[in-house]
């Protein structure tokens, strides 16, 4: 990766400007083809549709900002995309799961490379999930105006100062990026990250499977048939929601999804009883589909039904245990610089506790195993001991007695 050393915490963007039109987009993207790297960020309206709406773009090269209008009558957007796609450019988002969503659903691709730096801050002493806002103004030295974070980005015409609000989230994030890089490279610390940036490389991650979607509502509780009816009903509103273009609960809401599961009507008067449906949509095209998705469920044969996710059962009394782990995660995270959810989980913890090294977690593998998942399978095996010296919480080893 290439260095560009005129970017520091005391850069200033020479231009900042709106492009409305493909030919001034193509001029701009030209010259970035040949930069190491370039910021980008997006805004975008999601309250009433099911794919994101994108309203502007802002891109950060090393010596201009500008911010493109989608919108704007006859844009496209094929020279952004373009340089997207070069592969030796990376592409630096912060938080960039939601950009990249869009930029998929758009062109069918995402971008590559790519670069989060919310991601990176996580291993560099930043924390859970830092904020644009918090990260700049640590390392940018920066004070955001954030007057216009709940503006309406699709009406026009745009105001100079929601302009300026959307130029920033690439313009110190250039200072920013180049921080947590020489950070991670100077520290040894670029693969931990690998494993958060993998995700977001993956189409999958923003693709979910309709057949899957079922596992995200609360209050399945139930049997294999009930599950079975209950997947075909979520597969059903999530295929109609994107076709729509509506949110999912803008179509059935997950309590009338389950309440359905449960009853599996057969018929258009006995869905018309499902509390919040409705008798216009119980009888309508709508309670058809309804129908013909319980009846795809109930046809499932059993040896299809889908499987309740259950975790291990945890031995008794492990409770302690883990809550020691944790503790020693804790300490970890906080003299490592990084954040604690990226080296374990909860669950992951909860696990080592019961099933020591026969636990299959992250947390055992790696960079992580290197700095805490061997202190925590010896602290388990009681070789390790957690004390207080000075009000500081200290690592001990102890000391087998008999073996002397």
């Amino acid at each position: 990766m290439g260095r560009d050393s005129r970017a520091d915490s005391s850069y200033t963007f020479l231009v900042m400007t709106l492009i409305t039109n493909t030919d001034a987009l193509r001029v701009f993207c030209a010259p970035l083809h040949s930069e190491p790297f370039i910021t980008v960020d997006t805004e975008f309206m999601r309250e009433k549709t099911y794919w994101p709406q994108l309203c502007l773009v802002q891109i950060g090269g090393p010596d201009a900002a500008v911010a493109v209008d989608p919108l704007a009558e006859g844009m496209d957007l094929t020279p952004l995309y373009e340089l997207l796609d070069n592969q030796h450019v990376t592409k630096v988002f912060h938080a960039a799961r939601q950009d990249l969503e869009i930029f998929l659903h758009l062109s069918n691709r995402l971008p590559a490379p790519l670069f989060d730096t919310q991601i990176a801050a996580m291993v560099c002493g930043f924390g859970e999930s830092v904020g644009y806002e918090h990260l700049v103004s640590k390392l940018a030295n920066a004070r955001l105006d954030k007057g216009s974070r709940f503006t309406d980005w699709a009406m026009r015409p745009l105001s100079d100062r929601q302009i300026k609000y959307a130029m920033a989230d690439v313009t110190h994030l250039r200072v920013a990026y180049q921080k947590l890089r020489d950070q991670l490279e100077c520290e040894n610390r670029t693969q931990w990250i690998e494993e958060e940036m993998e995700v977001l490389r993956d189409p999958a991650t923003y693709r979910p499977d309709p057949m899957k979607i079922y596992q995200r509502i609360k209050g399945k509780s139930g049997n294999g048939r009930f599950l079975s009816v209950l997947r075909e009903l979520a597969a059903w509103r999530e295929r109609e929601a994107q076709r729509r273009d509506v949110p999912r609960n803008r179509v059935v809401r997950d309590e009338i999804l389950v309440e359905i599961a449960h009853h599996t009507p057969e018929n258009s008067q006995a869905l018309s009883r499902t509390r919040g449906l409705g008798e216009k949509a119980a009888h309508g095209p709508m309670g058809d589909a309804i129908l013909d998705a319980v009846k795809r469920g109930l046809l499932k044969p059993k040896d299809q039904w889908p499987q309740r996710s259950t975790r291990p059962d945890l031995p008794r009394g492990i409770s302690p245990t883990a809550d020691l782990i944790k503790v020693l995660l804790k300490k970890v995270s906080e003299d490592a610089n990084v954040a604690g959810r990226l080296i374990a989980s909860s669950a992951e913890v909860d696990l080592i506790a019961g099933f020591g090294e026969n636990a299959d977690v992250p947390a055992l593998r790696g960079w992580r195993r290197e700095i805490f998942g061997e202190d925590a399978l010896r602290l388990r095996a009681g070789e390790l001991a957690l004390a207080i010296k000075g009000k500081q919480l200290t690592v001990r080893e102890i000391i087998d007695q008999a073996a002397e």
